[in-house]
């Protein structure tokens, strides 16, 4: 059975929807109440005929009992289910949140396809969930309490019988469900693999295509999608025994029942009004009990997905503020800023370290190459800049400010990023220009797309700036991508614009373009640009070399 602090995690989830919860308890309860009192009405008219008395009152109450019972019921259902998707609409946006706040590095330990399962399959299995248990448990365990006090109070000997037979029934078959959760939550890890598996191929579907591997990639999909099988194939072999153990359980102790309730009938111990009445209490709880049954298998699946869903949620997320420092306002953008490095070391593994006793300084308004091989730290440079992650120890400061004594977004305000990756967003080219700056007038937008050189192709364009560029700007060259992300950084007009490699994917006439683009952004603000390329870093006024190891670097010279 699930353990005390899963069940709390569950209940935590309609925490703030306690009013609607309550609406729709009472509506049960009221539902209850009147589907309780139906078996009492039948055996009324039972024993009306059988005395010659008037019975036209109870049919009559009955009907309209049947009627309140099914417009309450559905009343009842539809608050619980309506409750159900709010909680996890709710949870949905709380999962983007975090997903959208966690530290750069939390990236590298999940697959992108499974991320994507936990927000939607697994919510999906965990709303599911929550109305099984809320309309199955709840409407269930009422009608199963009603229906034993009315038993009791009818003929106690009777329930005994009932209560001992149906245990015989029950008992097994939620014992079948102790492995359902471990398999649910097997299987959606599964699904979520399964799901990581197909975004890696359909993000490189022309490298499939081109190495003719779509039946490999399509068996090495189908792997994890088998496991799901096998898993949801034996929940549902134990969730299959549940329905036709309690049924058959329960008709067992209507026959026993039926022979000595007969019995007790024959020799006066019991009425036929009364055992007719208790016979539709034992036929009444036969769906509540089963409901409790799956209420209990709804309930070891939704804690598998929410297994899943906290390991999300319970992740943390990028520090906003340095504990014991100043939250100062975020400056408005403008001049130039001055950039040093003081004995900064840092390594994404602490026990090899990229960069060993980094120290240089970049002056306001200058244009510095950060040169040396692949792997010497270029682009961790950059990322520490940008507050991705921090220094294990030294000092990074930005206009003689330790920029941990910023907040990232205090930060992050200050400088405009291109990642060499030049990462275009789905969406019309307008949007991806305006990305980081939303507000931006159309003059503005018009100023960096000719910085950027961006006229010509918004010219050949069927929509101009209003034309969608695809998914991941893939109807745009890879020189375009790259000019649409040079004038996305430069539009909030950064006082400090970090560029990794930005002429990596133009041609001659673009890169030449870009690099007067970027002599006279100079004047604007300052450039700190990580390149390989020599016209790049003959455009520079100054270099700044790292070695191999990463342990010196030469201070900024012509």
């Amino acid at each position: 059975m699930a353990n005390k602090g899963s069940l709390r995690a569950l209940a935590s989830l309609v925490r703030g929807h306690r009013g609607a919860v309550a609406v729709a308890v009472s509506l049960s309860l009221v539902g209850t109440g009147v589907g309780l009192a139906e078996p009492l009405l039948a055996s009324a008219t039972v024993s009306a005929a059988a005395e010659h008395r008037p019975w036209g009152w109870p049919v009559a109450a009955l009907v309209v009992f049947f009627v309140a019972e099914a417009v309450i019921s559905a009343l009842s259902q539809y608050m619980l289910d309506r409750t159900g998707e709010n909680v996890v609409l709710d949870l949905r946006i709380r999962i983007v949140d975090r997903l959208l706040r966690l530290p750069i590095r939390r990236y590298e330990d999940h697959r992108l396809g499974d991320l994507l399962t936990r927000t939607s399959s697994d919510t999906t299995l965990l709303r599911n969930t929550l109305s099984s248990v809320m309309v199955q448990t709840v409407t269930g365990a009422l009608f199963v309490v009603g229906g034993v006090i009315a038993m009791i109070l009818l003929d106690p000997v009777m329930f005994i019988i009932v209560a001992v037979t149906v245990l015989a029934g029950v008992v097994p078959a939620v014992a079948a469900t102790s492995r359902i959760r471990q398999a649910t939550l097997l299987a959606q890890e599964s699904l979520g693999g399964m799901a990581a598996e197909l975004e890696r191929a359909l993000s490189a579907i022309r490298t499939v295509r081109v190495a003719g591997a779509e039946d490999r990639e399509r068996d090495r999909i189908a792997e994890p999608a088998r496991k799901a099988y096998r898993e949801n194939i034996f929940a549902a072999r134990r969730t299959a025994v549940i329905f036709p153990a309690i049924t058959l359980a329960l008709h067992g102790s209507m026959i026993v029942v039926l022979v000595i309730g007969a019995l007790r009938v024959s020799t006066g111990s019991v009425s036929l009004a009364d055992l007719v009445g208790f016979l539709l209490y034992v036929s009444f709880i036969v769906s509540p009990i089963a409901n409790l049954a799956f209420g209990v298998v709804a309930m070891h699946k939704g804690l598998a997905a929410l297994q899943r869903v906290q390991q999300i949620t319970d992740l943390p997320t990028e520090i906003t503020d340095q504990p014991g420092t100043a939250v100062l306002p975020i400056p408005l953008r403008s001049g130039a800023a001055a950039v040093e490095f003081r004995n900064v070391w840092f390594g994404y593994d602490p026990e090899t370290p990229v960069l060993r006793g980094l120290s240089f300084t970049v002056p306001e308004h200058s244009h510095v190459a950060l040169i040396g091989p692949s792997g010497a730290g270029k682009t961790t440079v950059l990322g520490l800049l940008a507050r991705f992650f921090d220094a294990n120890s030294g000092q990074i400061l930005i206009d003689g400010r330790d920029i941990t004594e910023m907040s990232p977004a205090e930060c992050r305000s200050r400088i405009g990023l291109v990642e060499q990756s030049a990462p275009v967003l789905y969406g019309t080219l307008e949007e991806n220009i305006r990305y980081g700056c939303p507000d931006a007038t159309i003059d503005e937008v018009e100023r960096v797309v000719a910085l950027a050189g961006l006229q010509e192709l918004i010219r050949r364009l069927p929509d101009g700036l209003h034309t969608p560029v695809g998914e991941h700007g893939n109807l745009l060259s890879g020189g375009e991508r790259q000019r649409v992300a040079i004038a996305r950084a430069l539009l909030p007009r950064p006082q400090l614009l970090l560029l990794d490699e930005p002429t990596s994917q133009l041609d001659s006439a673009n890169e030449a373009l870009l690099i007067r683009t970027i002599n006279h952004i100079s004047t604007e603000c300052t450039l700190l640009v990580a390149a390989h390329r020599a016209s790049t870093i003959e455009a520079a006024d100054a270099r700044i070399t790292l070695n191999q190891s990463a342990e010196l670097a030469s201070t900024p010279t012509p």
